[in-house]
């Protein structure tokens, strides 16, 4: 392999390694606490925040307009000049050089269309905050805070199931296997290091979720039961409840009843559709048939599910595959139906509903009506199985850090004290050479935490101590290779061939040593949880870096400084000579 690529190599990895870690700087370092509070908030305060910012905006450029409409435009909205500019464009307007607060008003045909591209900025700016914060490296509860819920098993639900009262055994069995479920479910939602586990003696289960404090994607972690419901929607009764909300707008099933001419066996049900900030909004309510011909679809009769698109549209859809059994049920309800329309619940609901036009008997069924997180998050909840029993939740609610700045602070400390002993301890001992392990360990140390970027790593104490503990041993390699270094130049080896010589016979040393570690933190990973599953992570990640770093770069440092710079001595420090 040739110095130039191998030089390219490096490069590369570092270019991705800065491409990976720029968001967690950005979030720590450049984003304010306010903007951090409102991308971890829910839908519901989003859209809120954004239209009082648009209102406030409006107010502001109204003013300016009411005491001079040629007034300069405000900088602090120029977001809003490329709408304005594209709205004159479209009424063959001539764009001005210098654009006045007049001007820009007069470019939207009303104040709702002004209103919403005030708004449609301000929602825009909160979102791509929570993408960013969805690429970062985020702090663990111990540090950082996170969400705390404890549900309970609703032992009802269970009875129900069972057709009779649960003995305690069976019980036990459910919510021990709604703990694993709830754990392989939060860990698809890509939630790294959740604490799940049974308060003694109740049937509560507490779930804390480090780094993450946003209430609407705890809640998502818990949503439905694994079940969708199927159900045949009732034509008439919907057409004169669709005629009944015309004649009065506001109609309410909360606030008026089921009305009179509903059928027995029929029920009314809500049919929603998520408005732009993806929260679920009441188009009008539908009536479906209660018992006849409904089909509950249970999480055990699916065995595939994912997210797909429409060839069309590319709208998001949800895709699953049914066994043997449920494909024979759904077949029986799609042949018995044929002309009749199907509307899909979920969690009491009406998501979408669509006329069946021929049987479905394939067992391979396509739901849409969702947004692309909903599709996704329903997706995990399907291929993750159905609840045992259900839970209720009890509480929910933010937590502090228990040990918080001083933490990261003290953690933060171990890393930087640990490392600069070492770069001093390398550059006293072994001069030249120690400036090579020190480059190396500087490098290893960004590789790790670009490392722990990619895969969206929650940082707890004990990950910070698999960092410490990797930055004490990295340097290992680079002895090893430097004392082989030492003795080939000793027997009088030119500073090329003393080079080539060491790094061979140091490269199994140094494979065996950390392969033996690295199986050692793999599988410690994979039978462990939580904190310990994270330091176990991390010292499997500083091993590969480190090795990476010791056979590879500084092999490059010193095939470039004997090879191209032709240097004649190599300084190797105490022992050399």
């Amino acid at each position: 392999m040739s110095k130039r690529f191998r030089l390219l190599v490096v490069l590369a990895l570092i270019g991705a390694g800065i491409f990976f870690i720029y968001p967690t700087v950005q979030w720590y370092f450049f984003i304010p606490e306010e903007m951090k509070v409102l991308a971890a908030s829910g839908r519901e305060q989003i859209r809120e925040y954004s239209r009082e910012e648009a209102r406030g905006a409006l107010s502001v450029l109204s003013a300016l307009v009411a005491d001079d409409e040629d007034a300069a435009f405000p900088d602090e909205y120029s977001f809003v000049i490329d709408p304005a500019e594209e709205n004159f464009r479209l009424e063959d307007r001539e764009i001005p050089d210098e654009w006045t607060v007049g001007e820009i008003l007069s470019a939207f045909r009303t104040g709702d269309e002004a209103f919403a591209v005030f708004e449609q900025y301000y929602a825009d700016e909160i979102f791509a905050l929570k993408d960013l914060k969805g690429r970062i490296i985020t702090l663990g509860l111990d540090l950082a805070g996170g969400m705390s819920v404890v549900v309970e098993a609703d032992e009802e639900s269970l009875a129900n199931r069972l057709g009779r009262e649960p003995t305690g055994e069976e019980l036990e069995e459910a919510i021990d296997l709604a703990v694993t479920i709830l754990t392989s479910r939060i860990d698809q939602f890509g939630v790294t290091e959740p604490q799940i586990r049974r308060q003694e003696g109740t049937n509560r289960i507490l779930i804390e979720v480090p780094g993450d404090n946003d209430r609407t994607r705890i809640e998502a972690y818990l949503q439905g039961k694994g079940s969708l419901e199927f159900h045949i929607v009732d034509k008439d009764a919907t057409t004169a409840l669709i005629a009944l909300q015309q004649q009065q707008p506001g109609w309410d099933l909360r606030a008026y009843g089921t009305p009179d001419f509903i059928p027995a066996g029929t029920i009314v049900a809500p049919y929603v559709v998520p408005d732009d900030y993806g929260i679920l909004g009441l188009v009008r309510y539908i009536a479906i048939k209660e018992d006849l011909a409904d089909f509950g679809l249970a999480g055990e009769h699916i065995t595939e599910a994912r997210v797909g698109q429409t060839q069309l549209t590319s709208q998001p859809t949800v895709n699953f595959v049914l066994d043997r059994e449920g494909t024979d049920i759904f077949a029986n309800l799609t042949r018995d139906n044929v002309n009749e329309s199907l509307a899909i619940l979920l969690d009491g609901k009406v998501r979408t509903y669509a006329s069946i036009t021929e049987e479905i008997p394939s067992g391979s069924v396509q739901i849409t009506g969702f947004n692309l997180e909903e599709a996704d998050n329903i997706a995990t909840v399907l291929r993750t199985a159905a609840l045992p029993v259900d839970l209720e939740i009890v509480s929910q609610q933010a937590v502090g850090a228990s040990l918080g700045a001083d933490a990261v602070q003290a953690g933060l400390r171990a890393v930087t004290v640990g490392f600069g002993l070492v770069i001093v301890f390398m550059l006293l001992y072994y001069w030249g050479a120690g400036a090579i392990a020190d480059l190396a360990l500087v490098l290893n140390l960004f590789f790790i935490v670009s490392m722990l970027s990619v895969f969206n790593l929650t940082l707890t104490l004990t990950s910070i101590a698999g960092i410490v503990l990797t930055v004490g041993i990295a340097v290992d390699a680079n002895v090893i290779i430097f004392e082989r270094i030492k003795e080939e130049h000793r027997l009088g080896k030119s500073p090329q061939a003393s080079v080539k010589a060491g790094f061979q016979k140091a490269f199994w040393t140094i494979m065996d040593a950390n392969i033996t570690t690295f199986i050692a933190a793999l599988f410690l990973s994979q039978l462990s949880s939580g904190p310990v599953q994270g330091f176990a992570i991390t010292l499997a990640v500083g091993i590969v870096s480190s090795m990476f770093t010791a056979l590879f770069l500084s092999r490059l440092i010193y095939d470039f400084g004997t090879e191209v710079l032709r240097r004649s001595r190599l300084s190797l420090g105490w022992g050399a000579r």
